[in-house]
């Protein structure tokens, strides 16, 4: 069947393409323009799946999504630079649409191929309809963007022009194109890298310890020697220090394509224009950011990214992503025409009933509509390409708990989307993490949907900061976060490794800050110092900031152990935030969103200068991933289920008597049974006993005899110098008489065997 538009080839009878003298697509092309005069109008209408731009046998299928359009075209560009597409094909309403999904066959299209969409289509603000060809879009599906391959930057090269004007504008579709200075979409062959046999890792929570860090900030900083700083090779090159902490999963703040440029805050002293360094504000969802690649050529994001992930994998490290699918970096009425909200507004987001603004649950001027049909579609779709291409192995969910309002906002008993996420075959043994929370005042830790969902538990971080800091009435609820935050996951039947344990997390103060300063100090980010948390639970101990009192450097040195060790031998999935092993600084900044400077960089010369907190934590994880004592995967139950034996968990004061939680504030004994598992691979061949004191006294603790007649060890004390605060089995030293003198503010770790 001939198809007289179309000379090279059509739609068959029964579906499928007849090929009609195709030209070799996998041949060297020339540009792009030159070839489109030899086959101008030869091109094919395609299917509608899958969406975004396909490399098939016959040329690059684009499909995308667009119910309210009218009218619909692929630009074709033949340099990033370019300022028009060198070929623009308007797609036929009739013969290349079915139902809301455009689509074209290109023959002469191949990988590298950039592009960008435009579509016309009703403008009426106030109905929420927000159609405007005079804007190039990009392509929601696209798996490259040429953001950082521009070489002669244009002026307000990038994703958010301004278009001028108040805030009425919006009520009037703009008449400026945007196409000069949008970075184009690449398509990309995915089925040309050699994954050398690598698959995702997929470790069981339990045995699992989390490395919170940035891509740029893991190795820009000049003492990290990298050849390639700030980018996905750099982190290659940080694998030996991540492979020494011993950490299994190295989880990265959001990787997905977003635009730096996007925050107008000046530094007060430099009068720079800020960055958003974090990237909390995605724009192409199934892109790794461009601007991490030390690779500049066209694409050559991808391999590289695909590189770091196959090394990781091979030094036994898993990946996992912070994904922001709460909302995107268009803003809200006021923000710049992108992608989603030209393509389809009201079907994307979640509108007002004033249908021209946004809600804003994610405190960035709007929300995805994510229980959507269509959105629920692509989430999934994302998410099944970092998995299945990209060999991830978990994502961490921003604002997880706007993926759990309807249309209208509302929070939903059983929310769709995130059912689908934690029962997809594909998704199956990925690791899905929550922030539980969102910023319009949902807070669902405990009580997130989906079964098997864990959970960032903030209760866990504020309960052990001030159970240290010494806030009275603190140890029961200290002992709970100890033991798994039963309260919170034993009741819907999830188990402690739900619970993702975090003292410090890129949001907040560092470790060594949390000990050094009393408040904020986020002046430097051009607001005020009206930005960030307020209530931290912090203390500095005598002196705000940097100090040379030794005497509060050594209980500040003290406490960074203490919090370390309490998340290492909790119960739950620890997550480090990155640098916290040496004690990295932000200066007292606690929302360093904006500082992509050596505020956010890790420094390693602090691995000298803080060598005995490297090597602390190392031990703590080494000693935490060897026992399973502190990898339960039930929670304890505090019963005596065995004659003659004791519970596997026993709360203990000072004196080695039952504790009264009503009386003691921060002291607590806590002796863990090793042997008490379901199975044999569970069960230690240590009994533990904990002695915590985070009151300003020493007190005398006296140990109860191990029932086994074993003697108990010191394995641990935080008052001791390096390195005999954390001893290896063959330097334990035996306690005198069950006895043992603990130091104020410190913690204490006995075994027996």
């Amino acid at each position: 069947m001939k198809n007289e538009e179309s000379p090279y080839f059509s739609p068959s009878v029964d579906g499928s393409l007849e090929d009609n003298n195709l030209p070799n697509v996998h041949a060297r092309v020339p540009n792009f323009a030159e070839t489109h005069r030899h086959h101008q109008g030869g091109y094919l209408s395609g299917r509608p799946t899958p969406l975004g731009a396909t490399l098939t046998q016959h040329g690059v299928q684009f499909a995308f999504f667009s119910r309210g359009a009218t009218a619909a075209w692929i630009l074709l560009f033949d340099n990033p630079e370019d300022t028009a597409p060198s070929v623009e094909i308007s797609l036929d309403r009739n013969r290349d649409r079915t139902g809301d999904i455009w689509h074209v066959v290109v023959p002469w299209a191949r990988a590298g191929q950039l592009y960008l969409l435009r579509v016309d289509g009703p403008y009426d603000a106030n109905r929420g309809l927000r159609f405007n060809p005079n804007k190039a879009l990009l392509d929601p599906y696209a798996k490259a963007l040429t953001h950082s391959h521009v070489t002669n930057v244009p002026e307000n090269y990038g994703f958010a022009l301004n278009d001028g004007g108040g805030v009425e504008n919006d009520l009037v579709r703009s008449p400026i194109s945007n196409i000069g200075i949008m970075p184009k979409c690449i398509v990309i062959d995915d089925d040309g890298f050699d994954w050398q046999g690598d698959r995702p890792l997929n470790y069981p929570l339990r045995f699992s310890v989390i490395y919170e860090a940035h891509v740029r900030g893991l190795s820009a900083h000049p003492s990290s020697a990298a050849a390639h700083p700030g980018t996905y090779q750099g982190v290659m090159e940080m694998i030996p220090h991540l492979k020494r902490l011993g950490i299994t999963s190295l989880e990265l703040l959001p990787v997905q394509e977003f635009d730096e440029h996007e925050n107008r805050h000046t530094d007060p002293e430099s009068g720079k224009t800020l960055e958003n360094y974090w990237g909390y504000s995605t724009i192409a969802f199934f892109s790794p950011k461009g601007g991490y690649s030390a690779d500049r050529s066209i694409g050559g994001q991808v391999s590289e990214f695909k590189a770091m992930v196959r090394e990781l994998h091979k030094a036994g490290i898993e990946l996992i992503l912070d994904v922001v699918f709460n909302h995107t970096g268009e803003g809200d009425q006021r923000g710049p025409t992108i992608s989603f909200r030209g393509l389809d507004n009201r079907i994307y987001y979640i509108l007002d009933d004033d249908r021209r603004r946004y809600r804003n649950f994610s405190g960035c001027g709007n929300t995805v509509n994510c229980n959507h049909p269509v959105v629920h579609s692509f989430i999934i779709d994302c998410l099944h390409y970092w998995v299945t291409e990209m060999h991830v192995d978990g994502f961490r969910f921003d604002l997880g708990s706007v993926l759990g309002r309807d249309q209208n906002g509302k929070l939903m008993e059983n929310p769709p989307i995130l059912l689908r996420i934690a029962e997809d075959p594909i998704l199956r043994n990925t690791k899905i993490i929550a922030e539980a929370w969102d910023a319009a005042g949902a807070y669902q830790v405990g009580s997130f949907p989906g079964g098997r969902w864990a959970e960032w538990n903030d209760r866990f971080r504020d309960d052990v900061r001030r159970f240290w800091r010494g806030d009275p009435s603190m140890t029961a609820a200290f002992a709970t976060r100890l033991t798994g935050s039963s309260d919170l996951y034993l009741r819907d039947g999830r188990k402690p490794f739900h619970s993702i344990n975090f003292i410090t997390s890129h949001d907040g103060f560092t470790l060594n800050d949390l000990v050094s300063y009393s408040t904020k100090h986020n002046e430097a980010n051009g607001e005020h110092n009206s930005d960030g948390m307020g209530e931290n639970f912090s203390s500095n101990y005598g002196e705000e900031g940097p100090t040379v009192d030794a005497a509060v450097e050594r209980l500040r040195n003290r406490q960074v152990k203490n919090l370390l060790a309490t998340l290492l031998l909790s119960l739950g999935t620890p997550m480090i935030l990155g640098g916290d092993e040496m004690r990295r600084t932000q200066r007292g900044n606690n929302n360093a969103y904006c500082q992509n400077n050596d505020t956010s960089w890790t420094n390693y010369e602090n691995s000298e200068r803080h060598d005995d907190i490297l090597r602390f934590c190392r031990e703590l994880v080494k000693f935490r991933i060897a026992h399973p004592a502190f990898l339960r995967p039930e929670f304890y139950s505090g019963e005596d289920n065995d004659y003659n034996a004791i519970p596997d968990v026993t709360w203990l004061d000072e004196e080695a008597q039952p504790i009264d939680w009503s009386r003691k504030d921060g002291v607590l004994a806590l002796r863990i049974d090793g042997s008490k598992a379901e199975t044999q691979a569970d069960r230690d061949d240590f009994d533990v006993y904990f002695m915590f004191n985070a009151t300003e006294e020493s007190i005398e603790f006296i140990v109860q005899p191990d029932l086994g007649a074993k003697t108990w060890y010191v394995v641990m004390d935080t008052n001791l110098e390096s390195p005999n605060d954390f001893r290896n089995r063959e330097a334990m030293i035996p306690i005198n008489e069950n006895r043992y003198q603990v130091a104020s503010r410190s913690v204490v770790l006995l075994a027996s065997f």
